[in-house]
């Protein structure tokens, strides 16, 4: 039982890597005015950055310790805890890349730990 608690926490992790890395890159890119040939040129030179592979990479072993912690654990017991993505994706941002973190923003990641405590009871 502690491993699927153990792969709930690696997919929450290797998600928020995941975010918090590709829109560092985005970031770091000039935006899709920037390309001639509009968006896809843009998502096919995001593709080449090493960096967004990295936070793909993340994305798919996320989904491969999702598999994992739900072939354990029913479903609705596994998957209030990647609400907590919600709460840690924010805080990374504020963290790793200086993006605001209002009042607001705060309630409601206290509501949602809230929620998965009462759903996890």
């Amino acid at each position: 039982m502690m491993r699927a608690y153990l792969y709930i926490a690696l997919t929450v992790l290797l998600t928020v890597y995941g975010q918090i890395i590709i829109k560092w890159r985005v970031n770091q890119h000039a935006g899709v005015g920037a390309f001639a040939d509009g968006a896809l040129g843009y998502v096919f030179m995001l593709l080449l950055d090493p960096f967004v592979l990295s936070g793909l990479a993340a994305a798919f072993l996320a989904a491969c310790t999702w598999m994992l912690a739900v072939s354990r654990l029913e479903l609705s017991k596994a998957y209030p805890f990647v609400a907590m993505s919600f709460v840690l994706v924010p805080l990374a941002a504020w963290l790793f890349l200086a993006e605001g973190l209002s009042v607001r923003v705060l309630v409601g990641a206290a509501l949602i730990v809230l929620g998965i405590a009462v759903s996890a009871s």
